[in-house]
């Protein structure tokens, strides 16, 4: 597995009707097919193995086997959203928590130290708090509008999420609603990629639509630095008893400090 966290983020789509192996099979080999110049810029794909709420452990557990054993062989990233005990078991490069999830620095101590650890974030405070919690990078949304997921807060749009990109010190994913002509506004306002769902899984050609994504984010990233290194967690266990933030390295940004005690930034 490549170290550097690449900036497409396909996340596995297993509502009925869709064909999560299939769409996986058809991105990697786009990826795979595309120019050298636009392979150096996005980086390894990133595959995020997420299942609906009701699907078993042993439904997914299979489903993230299978996908970690496609993305080793054409050296992808394979996590697992939310089920951490399935990223372990399966093998997986790491996983992805959200806000109802395990807590970061718990995600982190299941993960272990050199597991990529993606969390998902909103406003700026809690960016931040993630990052220095332990996160590697962050899913920021929803952006726009989407019909994968329901009950989402209103969407940030670019403006939004640029205020998260601005306060953070680890690498920003944009998320929800995500189609190849908004890749452009996003990495401008600071996304260092980009994840999609239905864009893919919806797409009548999803190894196309891969590569126009693909094409998208090199084009909207010429001179992007590269990918940062993800494998190893830029923090762990570095909250005091206190809730306070000890020294760990990060920048620390100068803002407010929180109801919780936590400095962030407003």
């Amino acid at each position: 597995m490549d170290s550097t966290l690449g900036r497409l983020h396909l996340i596995t789509d297993t509502r009925p009707g869709r064909d999560p192996i299939g769409c996986v099979r058809a991105a990697l080999t786009a990826h795979a097919s595309a120019g050298e110049r636009v392979r150096a810029t996005a980086g390894p794909l990133v595959v995020q193995v997420r299942v609906e709420d009701d699907a078993t452990d042993r439904d997914a557990y299979d489903l993230a086997v299978r996908v970690r054993e496609l993305c080793a062989a054409a050296g992808a990233t394979c996590l697992v959203n939310d089920r951490l005990h399935v990223a372990v078991a399966a093998g997986a490069a790491g996983g992805h928590v959200g806000a109802l999830d395990l807590p970061v620095t718990a995600a982190r101590r299941v993960l272990g130290p050199d597991a990529i650890l993606g969390a998902t974030a909103r406003v700026a405070a809690s960016g931040l708090a993630a990052a220095v919690d332990g996160a590697s990078y962050l899913g920021v949304g929803p952006c726009y509008l989407t019909s994968t997921k329901t009950g989402l807060p209103t969407p940030l749009g670019p403006g939004g999420l640029a205020l998260v990109a601005a306060a953070v010190p680890i690498p920003v994913i944009a998320i929800a609603g995500v189609t190849r002509e908004r890749v452009a506004e996003l990495v401008a306002a600071g996304a260092h990629g980009v994840a999609v769902v239905g864009a893919v899984s919806g797409a009548a050609d999803p190894g196309r639509a891969v590569s126009e994504l693909l094409q998208e984010l090199a084009a909207a990233a010429p001179n992007a630095a590269p990918a940062p290194n993800v494998a190893a967690a830029p923090n762990v266990g570095v909250r005091q008893k206190d809730g306070a933030p000890q020294d760990t390295g990060v920048p620390q940004r100068v803002g407010v400090v929180r109801n919780d005690g936590r400095g962030g930034v407003a």
